[in-house]
């Protein structure tokens, strides 16, 4: 008897004992158990991005839609066709063979797969009625797999170019009403606006051939180049929202960043056209593009955004606009814009609005980078590297482990001291976050004493 009793004492004293250790290490952790660091799904530690991107470059976006957006603080992206644009170096052209001698050659030899590519791009630069909206039909129903029937508008369009008179090349005419010139476009793209390749005259790629497609797309690279320079240069949007293999194997070949796809092992895209499942978990990241029509209501808009508040992976939601007050296609009215930007501008806790650009740097940079990390007794030191080039210089929000007995502590990098937030307090520390360059110098995080 005297032995269990004294067994269940030991027993009681060794679980006591143990617990109060437990709790005497949890009030004074291990000076070496600190500076594990992660990087933030989304910059500032948000919970979704948001990117509000714009086609073609119409009017009312930088007189009706940029100014509020600069009002509420959110940069915006901006495709623009850029052959219109007053100063600009290259205007819609043909490259390749006469026209004269295409059509011509029409006349005898059938239009097959092995010519439709030349010649839906040439039907669209013939001087005659209705030119543009054949080959923008021939596109649209060989992108649906309907190659028999786009060659059949191709040749309709022949017949018709046969019996004009003379085949004269003229350049189709894109926007209706008044052109933004380069100078204001510079001066936009200095309030923090991205300007992002959208080709030379808003073409169906799908069915143009390789020099008039190249053409297109790095000519109107090349006009924004000089023009803004090359940090303008990143992203694309081929026209139509297109989705053709052949065209975005050229694109993806020269722009890091491309609104059409972008495939990535942890990126799931939805294009405008596709269903969201908020409950998708199968990469971390899910872009979500959405269009607002003539008709789209603020309440839709305005689920868009709650709908991927909700949603269980890291989202980003994409917004494509086109027409603004009238001008453009399916237009939206001012007041709708600026009450949907102000919606999402007062959910800024939750929301980073960046443009397609910094989104796509920040994503990419997150799942390529590693940090390397050098706890010490009274400083933390970190490595933030990755390997995509000096084009993905995109600051990134890192998130630490320091001491719970550190009172005071800063964070700096390459000696300069930079702010950062307490994201939460524990017994086993003190977790903050920050924001800090890639590829740069060192980071530190020290107790100052």
């Amino acid at each position: 008897m005297r032995a269990a009793i004294e067994k269940r004492y030991f027993s009681h004293w060794f679980h006591l004992n143990i617990l109060f250790l437990g709790l005497l290490m949890a009030c004074h952790p291990d000076p070496d158990d600190f500076g594990e660091t992660e990087i933030l799904p989304w910059y500032d530690g948000k919970k979704l991005a948001i990117s509000i991107t714009y086609d073609d470059g119409t009017v009312n976006q930088f007189q009706k839609a940029l100014p509020i957006m600069n009002e509420l603080g959110m940069p915006g992206t901006f495709y623009i066709n850029t052959g219109e644009i007053p100063g600009s170096q290259y205007q819609a052209k043909f490259i390749g063979r006469e026209l004269k001698e295409i059509v011509e050659e029409s006349a005898s030899v059938a239009t097959d797969r092995e010519n439709l590519f030349e010649r839906a791009s040439a039907i669209r630069m013939i001087d005659m009625s209705g030119a543009v909206e054949m080959h923008n039909q021939a596109g649209a129903l060989f992108e649906q797999g309907k190659e028999e029937e786009a060659i059949a508008v191709v040749e309709k369009a022949l017949v018709q170019a046969r019996g004009l008179n003379q085949v004269r090349e003229r350049a189709p005419r894109v926007l209706e009403g008044p052109r933004t010139d380069w100078d204001a476009i510079r001066e936009f793209a200095s309030q923090g606006h991205e300007f992002g390749v959208h080709t030379i005259s808003h073409p169906r790629l799908a069915v143009m051939d390789e020099d008039n497609l190249l053409y297109e797309l790095l000519n109107c690279r090349e006009d924004i180049l000089n023009q803004l320079g090359p940090e303008h240069t990143f992203s694309a949007e081929c026209p139509f929202g297109t989705e053709d293999e052949r065209v975005m194997e050229y694109a993806l070949a020269h722009f890091e960043g491309l609104r059409n796809i972008m495939p990535m092992d942890s990126l799931h895209e939805v294009n405008r056209w596709g269903h969201y499942d908020p409950d998708y978990e199968l990469t971390p990241y899910v872009q979500w593009q959405r269009g607002p029509l003539g008709d789209t209501t603020l309440l839709q808009k305005k689920a868009w955004v709650d709908r991927a508040l909700d949603a269980k992976h890291h989202p980003w939601l994409v917004l494509v606009y086109h027409g603004i007050d009238g001008i453009g296609w399916e237009p939206q009215s001012s007041d709708s814009v600026r009450a949907y930007f102000e919606y999402i501008h007062g959910k800024g806790d939750q929301i980073w609005v960046g443009t397609f650009k910094e989104v796509t740097q920040y994503l990419k940079q997150r799942m390529a980078a590693s940090v390397d990390i050098q706890p010490e007794k009274d400083q933390i030191t970190i490595y933030l590297t990755h390997n995509l080039g000096e084009r993905f210089d995109h600051p990134m929000t890192l998130r630490t482990q320091v001491p719970g007995n550190w009172d005071e502590f800063r964070v700096l990098q390459g000696g300069k001291e930079i702010s950062y937030n307490m994201a939460e307090s524990g017994a086993t520390g003190q977790w903050v976050h920050y924001n800090v360059l890639p590829n740069s110098e060192e980071i530190v995080l020290e107790q100052v004493r």
